[in-house]
């Protein structure tokens, strides 16, 4: 029979790692996100990219965009890809780089977005609504965290 070690950590109580919290508060988020998104036929990366093509006010490359979602280029895409099928976004050749795709959305697309960002608004409010007059200090935390 072998002795059962704990595990050498410095917390006490595992509800005091921010690591593991900020795991849990994110796997509800995105559950939250999941359902919210699930009527419009988008994921939530497929939102945010959607969101995000529609939120520059000049069509974006494709490095631009990426870098703005902070997505991995390959993994966006992939989704751009996925999003082009589905008629929301256009990728057009970039009128001075060759190797580059300009993005833009379409028509529907646009509509999309705005319906689905508004339900993600919603959706967002009442999740954070816990944190009350905090909650701009919060997201000001957060944006320390990725600078």
């Amino acid at each position: 029979m072998t002795t059962r070690r704990r595990l050498q950590t410095r917390f006490s109580n595992a509800d005091d790692s921010t690591g593991l919290v900020l795991w849990r508060v994110t796997n509800a988020w995105q559950a939250a996100q999941r359902r919210t998104l699930k009527p419009f036929g988008l994921t939530h990366v497929q939102f945010v990219l959607l969101a995000s093509v529609s939120w520059f006010p000049e069509p974006p490359t494709q490095k631009e965009l990426a870098q703005h979602a902070g997505t991995d280029p390959m993994m966006t895409s992939q989704v751009l890809r996925a999003l082009e099928q589905k008629g929301l976004i256009q990728r057009l050749p970039h009128p001075h780089d060759g190797r580059a795709r300009m993005l833009a959305v379409t028509e529907q697309g646009r509509l999309l977005a705005d319906q689905a960002v508004g339900a993600v608004e919603a959706s967002d409010q009442e999740f954070f609504a816990a944190l009350g007059r905090d909650q701009a200090r919060f997201t000001a935390m957060l944006q320390q965290l990725t600078t």
